[in-house]
């Protein structure tokens, strides 16, 4: 990888361009770009034949402004430490732009988990938890993990279960890593709550009537084309919510290629079809496109890139013709080609907001963990009967009777995931407004330099109220 693309330089080109535009101290803007710590582990695995393989891995913690610190671990034959303090200083600016009070910090294991056995994968991760644990880098108020690209439920829960072996006394251990499944203390909502995120920014950006006009474009995402450039978890559910929102998805892609149908495609039947041929490509009614990354030159109105880093650059933007480019990813748009799309007027949500989602329902995930209580467990009853009191006072005074549909609608109390839904949608939408603000207040700049912007003032008030810079 060129030195320009490497990702640290790209996330830092992106922090002093908003940098330039802020009244800190140099020392502190010094202070809040730099990864504080970075913990690099070597260790042997013993594989299933008897032979030896030896493991890098790493943690990253950028910034201790507020604990715990908080990141995914990724599973990834790619994984180098640039890229794991890269992604862990976005981890801080996404916690800091939406008031998630959290550092950020990251991890990642060198390995192609295909390349692996269910119970060597399982060995690697104890192996690599026990050594977080060695040296404080796992504690529900220290580091507290969760799951990335190439890691779930599974690995989150082999964590957990390393973590308690060695401090089996801890009331609050269950909070060490989030993105468990339900059963070991995760919280309903959290699989899809990237995605979900992913929609509830785009649908807000595009609620906005004057920056859809400036576009070309109607207000609403009713009718607007979307291509998805990958359809693991968060690619899938954006497509999903986007859809059930009224978009329109017409293309998507995955490592084996893209397929593209003007009048739409159900991206269930797509998944289904990839799960009997092995590729989305041959889908019934779909042209195949003639590599992955055509995908992002697809004529349309909103082009999600939910794969990995560096996918549009300055080789390809001219290329790309969304009106918006919504950043699923993690650093899927290159600085120079982010520079290239603002200067045309299209619009780019940023990722250190759009994709969120995932550390927000985390954080409610690790307050369920700490509280031991499931939302919604003390008081959905309690609302049910005061609503259906409501229901029949209401009936009883007007002699007419409700539609049993409408009742049941009214009486609904909140489970948890309605009130992890929620609390996403409320975060996803007041951050949109706080970024789309300050990018109003300073002429010519994007979202991603007003979320920069944003996430620099909160961290900076943060170590300035410590006192660290008085």
């Amino acid at each position: 990888m060129t030195s320009d693309l490497k990702f640290s330089v790209q996330v830092n080109r992106n922090f002093d361009k908003a940098a330039a535009l802020t009244k800190h101290p140099e020392g502190l803007l010094d202070q809040i770009k730099v990864c504080n710590s970075t913990y690099h582990i070597i260790f042997p695995l013993r594989r299933d034949d008897g032979s030896i393989d030896v493991i890098n891995a790493w943690r990253a913690e950028h910034s201790h402004h507020k604990l715990p610190v908080k990141g995914g671990i990724r599973y990834s034959s790619f994984v180098n430490e640039d890229e794991v303090e890269a992604l862990a200083s976005l981890m801080t600016y996404k916690c800091a732009i939406v008031d998630v009070p959290f550092g950020g910090a990251k991890g990642g294991v060198k390995i192609s988990r295909l390349d692996y056995s269910e119970q060597e994968l399982e060995r690697i991760t104890r192996r690599y938890a026990y050594e977080l644990i060695r040296k404080s880098f796992l504690d529900p108020g220290i580091d507290v993990p969760a799951p990335d690209y190439g890691t779930g439920a599974q690995e989150m829960t082999w964590i957990l279960d390393t973590y308690n072996s060695f401090a089996p006394s801890k009331l609050d251990s269950i909070a060490c890593v989030t993105g468990k499944p339900i059963s070991q203390g995760g919280v309903r909502g959290r699989t899809e709550a990237t995605g979900r995120g992913v929609y509830f920014g785009i649908r807000e950006a595009c609620s906005i009537v004057e920056d859809m006009k400036r576009i070309g474009l109607e207000p609403g995402l009713e009718g607007k084309t979307i291509a998805i450039q990958g359809l693991g978890n968060v690619g899938y559910h954006s497509a999903k919510y986007l859809s059930e929102g009224g978009a329109r998805v017409i293309a998507v892609s995955e490592r084996e290629g893209a397929i593209q149908n003007l009048d739409g495609l159900d991206v269930d039947d797509v998944l289904s079809h990839r799960k009997e041929t092995e590729s989305i490509l041959d889908y019934p009614g779909a042209k195949n496109l003639k590599k992955s990354d055509s995908i992002l030159e697809v004529e349309c109105d909103i082009l999600v890139p939910a794969a990995l880093e560096n996918q549009i650059t300055h080789e390809n933007v001219d290329r790309v013709k969304a009106k918006i480019v919504a950043e699923a990813a993690n650093g899927p748009v290159t600085s120079d080609a982010h520079e290239t799309l603002v200067e045309r007027g299209t619009v780019v949500i940023p990722d250190i907001y759009l994709n969120a989602g995932g550390v927000t329902v985390s954080y409610f995930e690790w307050l369920k963990n700490l509280s031991h209580v499931r939302f919604g467990r003390m008081d959905k009853r309690f609302n049910e009967s005061t609503n259906a009191a409501l229901i029949s006072a209401i009936e009883s005074s007007t002699g007419k009777k409700f539609n049993a549909e409408v009742t049941k609608s009214i009486v609904h109390g909140a489970d948890e995931a309605d009130l992890v839904n929620s609390g996403l949608e409320e975060t996803m939408i007041n951050a949109y407004h706080e970024i789309r603000e300050t990018r109003n207040q300073h002429a010519g700049i994007g979202l991603r330099t007003a979320a920069f912007i944003v996430a620099i003032n909160k961290v900076a008030t943060s170590y300035m109220e410590l006192g660290i810079f008085p």
